[in-house]
């Protein structure tokens, strides 16, 4: 590692978070340890806490990191085989495409992807900004699949609806990873949770 006076407080950033988040994918939120980061970039613990202003401030950029990631390979998954929402047909291949991606995820990058969800903030301390734009930039993109799978007279209900639909692939996808699933006789949780879907946009 090179001497600190060798970094900006750019660099430094960004080692610190791509150091944090291979932490994080390697142990999960649970054994994340800041000092851990610190030790394998050769700097005080301090100096993570001086960038980043605290803790949390950390773990919210790690996570950040996370959120970019996971919108990058959402919109990678929904732009394969072109554009083909012009149809009723369409519009659920989309939707399943869009689940899938949100399985892939969780599956491939497990305990960051837990990360997102296992830490919080004291109550009466909103998220930055910035975090908060990252988590809307995938809410958005889903938003725009959901929409364009109702009929005109519903889309208004986009933006609720797909808070709901949300809600139901993390759950499922959550007792897929866990194991629920594989004890309740569930041997498709994606499909499960596209025909949820389907019942939801239909209904």
């Amino acid at each position: 590692m090179a001497r600190r006076s060798d970094h900006s407080r750019a660099e430094l950033r960004e080692i610190i978070i791509a150091t944090g988040h291979r932490h994080m994918e390697e142990v999960g939120f649970t054994h994340f340890s800041a000092r851990e980061v610190a030790k394998r970039i050769g700097y005080s613990i301090g100096t993570i806490y001086n960038v980043f202003g605290s803790y949390d401030g950390l773990i919210l950029a790690i996570n950040g990191r996370t959120l970019a990631l996971w919108r990058d390979h959402l919109a990678r998954r929904l732009a394969q085989n072109g554009d083909d929402a012009s149809c009723d047909e369409g519009h659920t291949d989309r939707l399943r495409r869009a689940i899938i991606a949100y399985f892939e995820f969780a599956q491939r990058h497990r305990h960051a992807w837990a990360a997102i969800y296992d830490f919080h903030l004291p109550e009466d301390t909103p998220a930055p900004e910035e975090y908060q734009a990252q988590v809307r930039a995938i809410f958005d993109i889903v938003i725009a699949e959901v929409r364009l799978a109702l009929p005109p007279a519903r889309q208004d209900e986009a933006g609720a609806l797909t808070r709901s639909l949300l809600a139901l692939v993390h759950g499922h996808c959550t007792f897929a990873m866990n194991g629920t699933f594989a004890m309740l006789g569930e041997k498709a949780p994606v499909e499960a949770a596209l025909q949820r879907v389907r019942e939801a946009v239909a209904g």
